[in-house]
């Protein structure tokens, strides 16, 4: 199956030469992404990969970038966080729609992550709530990616608040 997902990075500031970068990741077999650089530092890679699954997908796409790029850190991998606009386009309905459809299942529709002038959602429970509440053909591919995408970026940000939780606790004691 092909999956499509998105690795974002931050680069070191001697990974500046854009070209060498492409080339560094094309002979580690990066040759199934589009490289996008367009703010200084950072690197997306918009991968479409042939794999057995989502979650081999993904983490040999992030092998094959940190074998590259061993300095890279990973921002985030998307689909993840979206707001209603980048649902209803994943689905194929109108950003109305879809808010219609939010609005009307207040009770049952995932909670935001963030609610404000843009509320955002983790997309995997929005797109299980879809399949299963308003019977939304989902493409499996979508659904295992998002999913895949949200575990990894939560892991992330737990790694972060846990290195930074251990550091506090060191300094309190030192």
């Amino acid at each position: 199956m092909e999956y499509e997902f998105t690795l974002k990075f931050m680069l070191a500031p001697q990974d500046a030469n854009v070209d060498e970068l492409v080339e560094r990741l094309g002979e580690a077999g990066c040759n199934d992404a589009l490289v996008g650089i367009g703010q200084t530092g950072r690197l997306a890679l918009d991968f479409t990969r042939a794999a057995s699954s989502a979650k081999q997908a993904i983490v040999s796409a992030l092998e094959e970038v940190k074998g590259a790029i061993p300095d890279a850190k990973l921002v985030e991998i998307t689909p993840d966080i979206v707001g209603l606009s980048d649902v209803a386009e994943l689905v194929g309905v109108s950003r109305q729609n879809m808010r219609k459809l939010m609005l009307a299942h207040k009770e049952s529709f995932p909670v935001a992550l963030h609610e404000g002038n843009a509320a955002l959602w983790h997309l995997a429970p929005v797109l299980k709530w879809l399949q299963e509440h308003a019977d939304y053909r989902i493409a499996p591919s979508l659904l295992e990616v998002a999913h895949m995408a949200m575990q990894i970026n939560l892991a992330k940000e737990a790694s972060l608040i846990e290195r930074r939780i251990q550091s506090d606790v060191v300094e309190l004691v030192a």
